[in-house]
This record gives C-alpha cells, sequence and structure tokens, in this order.
C-alpha cells in the first residue's frame, strides 16, 4: 500500500472572473452597436428589444423557480439578458411584440432550461431561438424596412411605433426594404446575376451599417470594435472570430473570381448579414464551442464554410443561424479528436 501522500484538492486555476462579469463585458462590448442601430430604425426597434430581452428575463426567473435553483438573484448572472439581447439583434426591427415572445420561450425554455441551465445547453440559445422564428414564422422574421432614424420626418412617432410592434398595424410600405443578401437571393430568382443585384444597393456603404437588416446587420464596424474589445479583454479568443470569417471569405473569394456573376465577392459577405456578429459573439460561446484551440479552429472554418454555402445555394438569405447549430451539434466529436494528451497518460511506464 503507498504511504505517499494523498492531495487534498484537485489542481485547478481560475481566472477570477465571474459569469456576471463576463456577460456584462459582453454586453458592454454590444452596446455601441445597439444604440446605433436603435437610432437608425427608431422607436419600434427599441420597443421590440425590451420585449425580447424583458421576455427572457421573466421565463429565466420562472424557470429557476420550477427547477427550485433560485429566483431573482441568480437572474443576475446575466446569461438570460445576454441571450434576450442577442436574439433581439437578429431579429426584424419592425417585428410584431409575440415574435419577441416566442423567440425568448424557444431561447430561454427549449434551448437553455430544457438542457438543465446555465453551462448544459449544446446549443446556442439566441440562435435556436431564431430559426425556430425563421422556420414557424417567416414573413415577420423577413419584412425588412429601410433605415428611418429616430427623430427623422420618416420614422414612426412612439404611439405610431406602439400601434405597429403591439395592434398589429403594418408596417408603412414607404419604408419596406430587403436586406442586401435578401435583395441578391430574390433578384437571381428573377434571373439577374448578383453583380447587377448589387449594383443598386450601394454596398460601398454597407460597412457603415446604412442598410436594411437586423440590429445585428447593421453597424458593421461597431460590432468589429466590440469583438476586438472582447479580444482585448481576453473573454474570447482570436481562433474562432479569425476561422469563421476566412471559412466564409475564402470560398466566397474563389467563387467569385470564378464566376463573379454567380457569386457575391467576399467583402459582400463579410460586411452583409450577421457575419462579424457571429464571429465575434455568437459563435464564441463558451458552453457550445469547442474547448482546444485547434477545435476552435475547425468549428469557426465549418461555421464560416456552411454560412457561405447556406447563403449561396439554400433558400434562406443568411445561413448563420444554421451554420453555428449544425457545428454545435459537432463539438463533443471535435473535443474528442482535438483535446490534448492527459498529463502522464499514454506514457511507458518505468522499471521498478
Amino acid at each position: 500500500m503507498s504511504t505517499l501522500p494523498q492531495p487534498n484538492h484537485a489542481p485547478h486555476a481560475h481566472s477570477g472572473l465571474k459569469v456576471s462579469r463576463i456577460m456584462a463585458t459582453v454586453m458592454l462590448a454590444l452596446t455601441p452597436a445597439t444604440l446605433f442601430g436603435f437610432a437608425l430604425f427608431g422607436w419600434p426597434s427599441i420597443l421590440l428589444w425590451l420585449v425580447t430581452v424583458g421576455s427572457c428575463m421573466v421565463l429565466e426567473v420562472a424557470c429557476l423557480r420550477l427547477a427550485g435553483r433560485g429566483g431573482p438573484k441568480t437572474l443576475w448572472d446575466g446569461s438570460a439578458l445576454l441571450a434576450g439581447w442577442l436574439l433581439a439583434m437578429t431579429l426584424p426591427p419592425f417585428a410584431p411584440w409575440w415574435i419577441g415572445v416566442v423567440g425568448a420561450f424557444a431561447t430561454i425554455v427549449v434551448a437553455k432550461h430544457a438542457y438543465g441551465g446555465l453551462g448544459q445547453n449544446p446549443f446556442n440559445p439566441a440562435m435556436v431561438g431564431r430559426v425556430a422564428l425563421l422556420i414557424s414564422f417567416p414573413l415577420p422574421m423577413t419584412t425588412w424596412v429601410q433605415p428611418s432614424p429616430l427623430f427623422a420626418a420618416s420614422s414612426p412617432s412612439l404611439i405610431d411605433s406602439l400601434h405597429i410592434v403591439f395592434s398589429g398595424t403594418p408596417v408603412p410600405d414607404a419604408l419596406t426594404s430587403a436586406t442586401v443578401l435578401g435583395h441578391v437571393k430574390a433578384e437571381a430568382t428573377r434571373g439577374i446575376d448578383a453583380l447587377q443585384a448589387v449594383l443598386g444597393l450601394q454596398m460601398d456603404g454597407s460597412g457603415l451599417g446604412w442598410h436594411a437588416g437586423s440590429l445585428g446587420e447593421t453597424g458593421t464596424l461597431l460590432i468589429l470594435a466590440g469583438g476586438l474589445f472582447l479580444l482585448a479583454r481576453r473573454i474570447i479568443t482570436w481562433h474562432i472570430p479569425a476561422s469563421l470569417l476566412a471559412g466564409l471569405a475564402l470560398p466566397a473569394a474563389i467563387g467569385h473570381a470564378v464566376a463573379p456573376e454567380q457569386f457575391l465577392s467576399a467583402g459582400a459577405h463579410l460586411t452583409a448579414g450577421a457575419a462579424m456578429l457571429g464571429a465575434f459573439f455568437i459563435a464564441t460561446d463558451l458552453v457550445t464551442s469547442p474547448a482546444t484551440s485547434a477545435g476552435r479552429l475547425i468549428f469557426g472554418f465549418g461555421c464560416g464554410l456552411l454560412t457561405w454555402v447556406i447563403r449561396t445555394f439554400a433558400g434562406f438569405p443568411e445561413g448563420l443561424a444554421f451554420a453555428v447549430l449544425l457545428m454545435n451539434a459537432g463539438v463533443p466529436l471535435i473535443d474528442r479528436y482535438t483535446r490534448p494528451r492527459i498529463y502522464g497518460h499514454g506514457q511507458p511506464a518505468k522499471a521498478s
């Protein structure tokens, strides 16, 4: 029998970061792009954001109490607030209130607490909410509006916005528009190639966000700045953002070089849609992404490649949410084949 002293504690290291601090830092990084979206689309986007985030927080408290794991105090870890925030960033700014509520239910109840709560979910909750809404309610989820700044004469007033969001008042025809990716996809069905479709969209300003889309599709440069802030604060690592953007840009560049009339350029793919939001804020979710650096590179590249495939060949203009969920499903397999050798395991036994 061995007489060596046995360790009392596992040799674990702790970074000192709490869940609440991580969530608060991510929300801080999202704030500039969110405020820009509010200014760009006016009161309806603000009201929908409040409904979506508020519904997520109410459902979080209800699930925690049903599970006997605390109530409002546990709520302030920020995970529900961030999940609702990210979901709201993917919704059409003038969507009706029930879109936010149903999406919150899919995000919090189905994608998070059905699997055991924070840290147990295999799929990104906000992306589950978005995909559930997109498949179930395609019309309100694809009704976009052109930018109508908050205090502009063309922007709905607060009273008009309350009617649009809560009373089902139709969006004025003068405000309806299409996203860059949606416009190109729609024009393709009419036999108009990608080059001609893009010419009428003034893509040069897309990096500044002046185009139709969700809050997460506008303000691309602000979202990029927020992602770089997260990298500087070491909340995320560079592996997933870099590999996701590479996985999206590389096939786009090759396709555009071979057939520019059929395939959008890499720049268009990176600045249109939710590529930046997905690269820095969604695919980097600590719970649903791989644990190793090599695994994160594989995961990110797969997300980018699948996004390009879905955008280019499938019926949906934006494929990021589908791509992330598909790669989430592969995370256990990626972790299995990229995990490092356990210390001392597999070494030849020494002769005594």
